[in-house]
């Protein structure tokens, strides 16, 4: 089995920074890709940023220009800095990857969120 746990969320004022870990433990043979999701209340979830193969990224345009997705592949972690944050951010962030086994294919898994809010 393969778990994600994240950390690094809370409450920052506008403008502020902060920065989410998800860490993959288990039995991981290959990390394919992971991801941030976000998802506020009442809206659905949306992605947010995305490393391929640890290298290759992207990000939702609204987040373009203030978050950085990176990652440290001896530690299976990817992280999510977070500048400039705005009230709109506030969401639950979710991590997301797509991960191998030694006896599988590639398996969709979540972490469990958590909580960003941004407020003055």
């Amino acid at each position: 089995q393969v778990q994600l746990v994240e950390s690094g969320g809370g409450l920052v004022q506008p403008g502020g920074s902060l920065r989410l870990s998800c860490a993959a433990s288990g039995s991981i043979f290959r990390i394919y890709a992971m991801y941030w999701y976000r998802q506020a209340p009442g809206k659905q979830r949306v992605l947010v940023a995305a490393m391929s193969d640890g290298v290759s990224t992207n990000y939702a345009d609204s987040v373009k220009g203030r978050f950085t997705i990176s990652g440290d592949n001896a530690k299976n972690t990817v992280y999510l800095q977070m500048n400039s944050l705005k009230p709109e951010d506030t969401a639950v962030y979710y991590c997301n990857a797509a991960i191998s086994s030694p006896s599988s294919g590639p398996r969709d898994y979540w972490g469990q969120g958590t909580q960003v809010t941004v407020s003055s």
